[in-house]
């Protein structure tokens, strides 16, 4: 197996070869140099559009009201490196594998933390005891069709290798149809995502700690109409993974 995936990525690498999103150096999709110009938070915020640092799992009055109990985001989204890096992940001409360069920027922002969730031989830092499950923001039917593949995915899968998580997928799925997040307004957002999601497992997350990926946090009605969904399901908490916050 493994000769056939190297024989099938030399042939993808000749037909479509690799440029780096930031400097087009052929043979990576994100090269180290411009990995390492990224500026990544080093420190966690509010979930609120309160700006305001708060130490990691305590939050302010307005966010202990939020679905989430918290957010690891790798990068600000204002970044035009960052922008164009999702921009290949999501829209044509698509780049499924970004998924890994995506991953490796997670992890580094993990290992920055003054407290990092994350170690490299143990994987994901929990109290004995504790059930955790990676699950990721699902696409609509039509959506994923378009596409080939659900980004938020693809990434959790990458992670939960990582983080030596199991993976849940097709844990939530989404019900109806929603127009594109980036052509709505905060409020409208928060509208259009109502109801959209279920979880038909259920019984799988019940009692667990839920991961909950996505590639984007901007005002967040997605993901905690997601983590809505997991609590009401059973879920003891669910923390979010993004690669960028808007």
């Amino acid at each position: 197996m493994d000769i056939l995936a190297g024989a099938r990525d030399f042939i993808l690498d000749i037909l479509f070869p690799r440029f780096c999103a930031g400097c087009r150096a052929e043979g990576y999709y994100l090269c180290s140099d411009c990995q390492s110009a990224l500026v990544f938070f080093e420190h966690e915020y509010c979930l609120c559009q309160n700006p305001s640092r708060l130490p990691l799992g305590v939050r302010c009055r307005k966010c202990a009201r939020l679905p989430l109990d918290g957010l690891y985001s790798a990068l600000p989204y204002d970044s035009s490196l960052v922008k164009k890096i999702i921009s290949r992940f999501k829209y044509a001409p698509f780049v499924k594998e970004l998924a890994k360069s995506c991953a490796d920027l997670i992890i580094n922002h993990f290992q920055l933390l003054d407290k990092p969730p994350y170690c490299p031989k143990s994987g994901w830092i929990a109290q004995p005891g504790q059930r955790w499950l990676i699950v990721s923001v699902p696409l609509h039917k039509k959506r994923l069709k378009w596409r080939g593949y659900n980004q938020s995915e693809c990434l959790a899968k990458e992670l939960a290798s990582r983080l030596r998580i199991k993976f849940l997928p097709s844990c939530l799925i989404k019900i109806k149809k929603t127009p594109p997040q980036a052509e709505l307004s905060a409020k409208e957002r928060e509208g259009s995502v109502k109801n959209v999601f279920a979880c038909p497992q259920s019984f799988a997350v019940a009692g667990h700690r839920v991961i909950l990926v996505d590639d984007v946090y901007t005002t967040g009605a997605t993901m905690q109409e997601c983590a809505r969904v997991l609590k009401a399901t059973g879920a003891r908490q669910v923390w979010g993974i993004v690669v960028a916050r808007g």
